[in-house]
């Protein structure tokens, strides 16, 4: 009888050792697939679960970066949550784009357990050499976009607003870790509304406005606001490490 506790005992710990062992082991792998048609891209994003445990409490995200011929970004993203079954290989977003000659194109997935970074995989084509990269180990800081801006203003006052807040931006000399968007939509009236926009959260909102000191004023308010952000975003980071 002693014998057969030892026994159970001893496969109840191996099991335990297995569990514990796979937990701080990354079994989630995160890969980007393309599939090219003439100048068209399908990217595809999928998760394969190499362990035996079933996982949740996971989520992705896909970012897509073109660069024009002008030098203009635009940016298409996904993101959601999911969980995977073990051995099992899981699509998760699909993008589409439109990539003509001179142009570049940067792809990045991101998959997280429980906001921890696990795994990222990278697409890149252009100027530099198509090349693909697949990390195991990695930190949170191991991609940061540096100072982009991307202008999606739709007139001459919004555009003029981007010109102003890129040049300021530039001339600070910080590049936030973190995409900028200025965005402009329809108003009640023949103005529009004018937004700085960073992940989802709005940091300015106001009228536009043809005076240009008008704008220069805002461009400055806007900044000051950034900055806000910027600290209480790191200091979020920090408190969740």
């Amino acid at each position: 009888m002693k014998l057969l506790f030892k026994k159970i005992s001893l496969l109840i710990c191996v099991l335990i050792s297995t569990v514990f062992f796979s937990q701080e082991k990354n079994d989630i792998v995160g890969k980007i697939q393309i599939i090219k048609n003439d100048n068209f891209f399908n990217i595809k994003a999928e998760a394969i679960n190499d362990g035996v445990l079933f996982i949740d409490e996971l989520n992705y995200n896909l970012v897509a970066l073109k660069k024009d011929r002008k030098g203009n970004y635009s940016n298409n993203k996904q993101s959601g949550e999911f969980s995977i079954k073990p051995n099992e290989k899981k699509k998760l977003a699909l993008i589409r784009l439109n990539i003509n000659k001179n142009e570049e194109l940067n792809v990045y997935l991101f998959i997280k357990h429980k906001d921890k970074l696990i795994s990222r995989d990278t697409f890149s084509i252009g100027k530099a050499a198509i090349k693909k990269t697949i990390k195991k180990k990695i930190n949170e800081d191991s991609f940061i976009i540096k100072g982009l801006v991307i202008d999606e203003a739709i007139t001459k006052m919004g555009k003029d607003f981007y010109d102003f807040f890129y040049q300021s931006y530039l001339l600070s000399g910080i590049k936030y870790p973190f995409i900028i968007k200025i965005k402009e939509k329809p108003g009640l009236t023949r103005t529009t509304v004018i937004s700085v926009e960073v992940e989802d959260v709005m940091i300015h909102e106001f009228r536009s406005n043809p005076s240009e000191d008008y704008l220069k004023e805002t461009v400055k308010y806007a900044l000051s606001r950034l900055r806000v952000y910027s600290k209480q975003r790191a200091l979020l980071k920090s408190h969740k490490i």
